[in-house]
């Protein structure tokens, strides 16, 4: 019997990450989309791959054209203002959760 548990991620949508492993590491760009249920992310302008686009209709041409594609979760970090790519941790403000950075305990 298969579950279909979703994971909580510390990273979010319009985040600032930096890709820590694969082709694109050292870049850095914002979250498009957060899959939480297979631990993926897809970010701006980074892991481009190459997809056959079908022409539909009259007006839309066929042809190849590059797309975002998703990574894992786990090789991108989140990037600090102050100091840069680092973890992130969670603290309780005025009964509101609040990320902070672990390197310098700035708020993100």
């Amino acid at each position: 019997m298969a579950s279909t548990k979703t994971v909580k991620y510390k990273i979010k949508k319009n985040d600032q990450v930096q890709i820590m492993a694969g082709k694109d590491r050292g870049k850095s760009g914002r979250v498009l989309r957060v899959d939480r249920e297979q631990g993926r992310v897809v970010v701006e302008g980074l892991n481009m791959v190459k997809k056959a686009i079908r022409p539909r209709g009259q007006n839309q041409k066929g042809g190849i054209t590059s797309v975002e594609a998703a990574l894992a979760i786990s090789n991108v970090q989140i990037v600090c203002k102050k100091c840069g790519p680092t973890r992130i941790g969670l603290r309780m403000e005025k009964e509101q959760k609040v990320r902070f950075c672990k390197k310098c305990g700035g708020e993100l």
